[in-house]
């Protein structure tokens, strides 16, 4: 009896084993679809008109493939700290805010198109007085993240128009 029971889990292992499904849906084979990442090293330059500080136009290097449903995100270098014996860089993502002692604001800020970047910085108080501290040698990396724009089927009125859209804020 034992040597029965030995026989059937060894044969139900060997069958179940070699037993295989329908065939999945065909993927991409070697292609890693990943983000991309850079660096850009800026310092603002200070617009009086609007009392902004901007980096400028950063444009997104030319073998970074970017399409218009990506998503571009921004981090700011905040400083190196140790980590298991060795510098590592430590990074922030924008938007950014900064309470300054004397209870004003400044907050980092980013648009994009799918060719370029621009860092601004935004306050509540004239930013001609704002330091260099946080206007020069700024670094800054930029990530684009492959997206794809979801296929719905419906317009934006469709959508706006929907009962589970909620609006929050103004």
């Amino acid at each position: 009896m034992k040597k029965i029971f030995v026989f059937l889990a060894i044969t139900s292992s060997l069958i179940f084993a070699s037993c295989e499904g329908d065939q999945g849906p065909p993927g991409l084979d070697g292609i890693n679809i990943l983000g991309q990442v850079f660096e850009a090293n800026v310092d603002f330059g200070y617009d009086g008109s609007t009392n902004l500080f901007s980096s400028g136009i950063i444009t997104i290097p030319n073998n970074i493939e970017v399409f218009e449903s990506d998503v571009i995100l921004v981090y700011r270098f905040e400083e190196q700290v140790i980590v298991g014996g060795q510098a590592t860089d430590v990074w922030s993502p924008l938007p950014q805010n900064f309470f300054l002692n004397n209870g004003d604001i400044i907050q980092y800020v980013f648009n994009h198109t799918f060719v370029d970047v621009e860092v601004l910085i935004d306050g509540n108080f004239d930013l001609s007085t704002l330091g260099t501290g946080f206007t020069d040698d700024q670094i800054f990396r930029i990530a684009v993240v492959p997206a794809e724009f979801a296929d719905a089927g419906l317009s934006l009125d469709e959508i706006m128009q929907s009962p589970n859209v909620e609006f929050i804020g103004k």
